[in-house]
C-alpha cells in the first residue's frame, strides 16, 4: 500500500520524539498501536463480511441452478410418466377390446355347438378355444368297438363317441 522504508520510519520517529517529547511518546505510541490494531480488525471484519456476502451470492446462484435442474428433471419425469400412463391405458383398452371380441367368438361358437348338439352331431371345438376334450383330460384314448356293420360282415371299425357334458 504505502512504500515506507526503514529510513523513512526513523525520520518519522525522530520528528515525533522532538514534537511530542520523551515523556508522552510511549503513551502516544501505545494509543497509536491500539488504534492501528482496531483499524486492522475493522478492515478484516469488512473483508470477512464481503467474503461471506460473495459466498452467499455464490450459494444462492448454486441453489437456483440446482432448483432449475430439479424442476427440469421433475417436468421430464412427469412427462415420461404421463406418456407411459397413456400407453398403458391404450394397451389396456386394446386388451379389453380383444378380450371382448374373443368372448363374443367363444359365445358364438358355444351357441353354434349347442345348436348342433341336439341334431346328434358331436360338438366340434377349435384346438385352443375350449381346451382339451374329456378323453384327453383323463389321458384315455378313444376305444374302437365293433358296430352293427361289423356284425354284418363289414370290416370297418367305428370310433366310440363320448357325449358332451
Amino acid at each position: 500500500m504505502f512504500d515506507v522504508g526503514f529510513s523513512e520510519l526513523m525520520v518519522i520517529a525522530v520528528v515525533a520524539l522532538i514534537v511530542i517529547g520523551p515523556e508522552r511518546l510511549p503513551r502516544v505510541a501505545r494509543t497509536l498501536g491500539h488504534l492501528f490494531g482496531r483499524l486492522q480488525r475493522y478492515v478484516n471484519d469488512v473483508k470477512a463480511d464481503i467474503n461471506r456476502e460473495i459466498e452467499l451470492d455464490e450459494l444462492r446462484k448454486f441453489r437456483s441452478t440446482v432448483e432449475d435442474a430439479a424442476r427440469g428433471f421433475e417436468s421430464t419425469v412427469n412427462t415420461t410418466v404421463g406418456s407411459v400412463e397413456s400407453e398403458v391405458a391404450k394397451t389396456e383398452s386394446e386388451l379389453n377390446a380383444t378380450v371382448s371380441s374373443v368372448e363374443a367368438e367363444v359365445a358364438k361358437t358355444e351357441t353354434e355347438l349347442n345348436a348342433l348338439a341336439p341334431l346328434g352331431e358331436p360338438p366340434q371345438t377349435s384346438p385352443g378355444a375350449a381346451g382339451p376334450g374329456p378323453a384327453s383330460e383323463h389321458g384315455a384314448t378313444p376305444q374302437l368297438e365293433p358296430g352293427p356293420e361289423s356284425k354284418s360282415g363289414s370290416a370297418a371299425p367305428q370310433q366310440q363317441q363320448n357325449p358332451a357334458p
